[in-house]
């Protein structure tokens, strides 16, 4: 593995913005959308009924986050899930929830 991708594998999975990311429903849609396999633009944009614009503008901020990759493909492009992504967010939920539950009696004091 090269530095870089190691680089990348630690920041896909100690990325916790995916989660603040995945609370716009929209973004939500077209990651759901692209669980069930790659699509393109126009794909999504059927698929959430929203404008081209809008569909591209949150395909790019998956994109800096490492959610989606894109592959381009003659006049298209094709986005498809970075699963590591989404399985860090999972981890990161996890861990706050077993945080959660063991100190849920550690009252501060004021």
């Amino acid at each position: 593995m090269t530095p870089a991708t190691t680089n990348q594998d630690e920041l896909i999975s100690a990325n916790p913005d995916v989660v603040r990311l995945l609370a716009d429903p929209l973004r939500a849609r077209i990651v759901e959308l692209l669980a069930a396999g790659p699509a393109t633009t126009s794909h999504l944009v059927t698929g959430t009924g929203a404008k081209q614009p809008n569909v591209s503008g949150h395909l790019r901020q998956l994109r800096e986050a490492w959610v989606v990759e894109a592959e381009p493909r003659g006049r298209h492009t094709l986005y498809r899930l970075v699963p590591q992504a989404l399985q860090g967010a999972a981890l990161h939920l996890a861990d706050l929830a077993a945080q959660a539950q063991t100190r849920s009696d550690n009252v501060r004091t004021c």
